[in-house]
């Protein structure tokens, strides 16, 4: 299993957002990580598709769209135009997750699930077939910085077993509280994509910071 970075900009200077965004590049940054936020369904606002469409034309890595918002369907269309390669919906936001996938993936972007901290394994069992990666929140979703659960370990060996089940190869992605301290431990459980945020843009050198964590999650060595 390789590990795949995906710096999340949530936490990145928006001011200097192209800047920091070539430092995770070279850093060998795989994925860049977008929150996108509607203020219902997380209590915080961030971005929508003309923010993303900016980042498209900054960048050479695939963006990784994590739609924390109440009504997906109304934007995948668009933010797949904008330039996503990847489209993350909440199990939990959604009555119709199937039609909701299907779309993603009509749309050219790899689809994927999003399950809350509370929210069990079960809820993606009839979908698992449809799914290109699952996203396991480590921590409940709205802002940046928060502590990690360590219960998160649990339920992505749990995933990875229903995938493996599945016979799918789709990857699980965490994302919440992921730094120097658990990157490995995660990694080893079956998390290939690791969301990382404060750990690299809270620092005053994102691209040493992406190095640091790619070391940690497969050699446990960050300084």
């Amino acid at each position: 299993m390789t590990v795949q970075l995906a710096p999340s900009i949530l936490t990145a200077d928006f001011a200097r957002l192209a800047d920091e965004i070539a430092a995770v590049e070279r850093g060998g940054a795989d994925l860049l990580h977008l929150d996108v936020m509607d203020g219902h369904f997380v209590p915080n606002l961030t971005f929508g598709p003309a923010v993303v469409e900016s980042i498209a034309r900054v960048t050479r890595l695939p963006l990784d769209l994590h739609l924390m918002i109440s009504e997906p369907d109304r934007f995948i269309e668009t933010f797949a135009a904008a330039g996503a390669s990847m489209i993350s919906v909440h199990v939990e936001a959604l009555r119709h997750l199937h039609r909701t996938l299907v779309a993603i993936r009509r749309a050219g972007c790899r689809a994927g699930v999003a399950l809350n901290p509370a929210t069990p394994v079960a809820a993606i069992e009839e979908v698992v077939a449809e799914l290109d990666y699952v996203v396991v929140l480590s921590v409940n979703p709205g802002f940046g910085g928060q502590a990690f659960i360590p219960q998160s370990e649990s339920k992505i060996r749990a995933i990875r077993a229903l995938l493996d089940r599945a016979g799918s190869r789709a990857p699980v992605e965490i994302d919440g509280g992921i730094d120097a301290s658990n990157a490995e431990r995660v990694f080893r459980a079956g998390a290939s994509i690791l969301v990382v945020g404060a750990a690299i843009f809270d620092g005053k050198d994102p691209e040493q910071a992406a190095r640091r964590m790619r070391a940690a999650a497969t050699a446990g060595t960050a300084a």
